[in-house]
């Protein structure tokens, strides 16, 4: 039996999950797979609900173990499976069983499944190989999951960001407005914040073929924000070479900030300061983020998605998480990390 199906496949290809209520079944199929190192489970009537979940890849199941309520514990599972989801189920009929009407039942109480019927006598490389097929089925549907579930997720972010930059770009025309005598210096300095705020981008993208000065990433995006004879954004630190990674990380968590900080922090008024500095000491950079003479700040009763991201960012960029803290002075956020983390040599 062994040699009949060995090589097929040399990497465990998922979960199987095998309800049979007769000793003699469920050690045979064990034993089956086991030989091809494919996980299986036996499980009982009263159980397969614990066990049935998204680990798992296929579901067989022989003609005695179709009982009123296994076939509605799997019905409900099927139902609360997402959209790319169809579950592939082997059954196992006896000769003598009812085939079509058993069939024609499953087909209605379970919809939304891949269904392979076998009758026994099932020679060992028949039922391997619909099972193999099925784990690939399986494997493939998860892809095209996980491909939906990133889509989705690019489109939330792209959605943020657009957002974002909407959010920016008003701030930016109303800060312009307040400081302009005419309708010619409005236009001429708000093009120009304009303008500097698509060079950051220009700049990270840049940052793929050679190092970025942090000063030069800094000092972009803040410029749409900065007033003219204002020292109201404060920007101090060391050189340091940013990698690729380093440079698009800091500038989207650094934008993250400031367009908080117009929306809701000490941005969002004429007299509110907001201070980003770092600093080398041994081996660690200390990044400190810190906004004063703003609106009281009070702590969200959920965190938003740019506060998400900054966290997710952050952490995977220093190996460490940031430390955030909504004072009501003003946001604080401080991390501490390897600076070879950042830098580029």
């Amino acid at each position: 039996m062994t040699d009949d199906g060995a090589g097929l496949f040399d990497e465990p290809l998922g979960h199987v999950l095998v309800v049979a209520p007769y000793r003699r079944d469920s050690s045979y199929i064990s034993q089956l797979l086991g030989e091809q190192q494919i996980d299986v489970s036996i499980v009982d009537d009263a159980s397969l609900a614990q066990h049935l979940d998204w680990s798992t890849s296929v579901l067989v199941a022989t003609h005695e173990a179709l009982s009123d309520h296994v076939i509605e514990t799997v019905a409900q599972h099927l139902e609360d499976q997402p959209a790319w989801s169809e579950m592939p189920i082997v059954v196992l009929l006896d000769r003598a069983s009812p085939s079509d009407r058993i069939r024609g039942a499953l087909g209605v109480s379970w919809p939304r499944s891949r269904l392979l019927f076998y009758q026994r006598p099932v020679s060992a490389i028949e039922l391997l190989s619909g099972i193999q097929s099925a784990l690939l089925m399986r494997s493939r549907q998860r892809e095209v999951g996980n491909y939906v579930e990133r889509e989705v997720e690019l489109r939330r972010e792209l959605n943020h960001r657009v957002k974002n930059i909407l959010a920016s770009v008003t701030s930016i025309f109303q800060m312009t407005m307040r400081g302009s005598e005419s309708i010619d210096e409005l236009k001429s300095d708000f093009s120009g914040r304009l303008r500097a705020l698509t060079e950051v981008h220009g700049a990270v993208f840049e940052a793929a073929t050679k190092p970025v000065p942090i000063s030069e990433i800094v000092e972009l995006t803040f410029a749409p924000y900065r007033v003219e004879k204002s020292d109201r954004i404060i920007l101090k630190g060391p050189e340091i070479m940013l990698t690729h990674e380093a440079a698009t990380t800091l500038a989207l968590c650094l934008h993250e900030l400031a367009t908080n900080a117009i929306k809701y922090g000490a941005l969002s008024v004429p007299d509110g300061e907001v201070r980003f500095d770092w600093n080398i000491a041994g081996d660690n950079v200390i990044m400190r983020w810190e906004e004063s003479s703003g609106p009281p700040v009070r702590k969200p009763e959920k965190s938003g998605y740019g506060t998400g991201y900054i966290k997710s960012a952050l952490s995977s960029l220093f190996g460490v998480p940031p430390k955030i803290e909504f004072q009501s002075e003003g946001l604080r956020l401080e991390i501490t990390g390897p600076v070879d983390r950042i830098r580029r040599n």
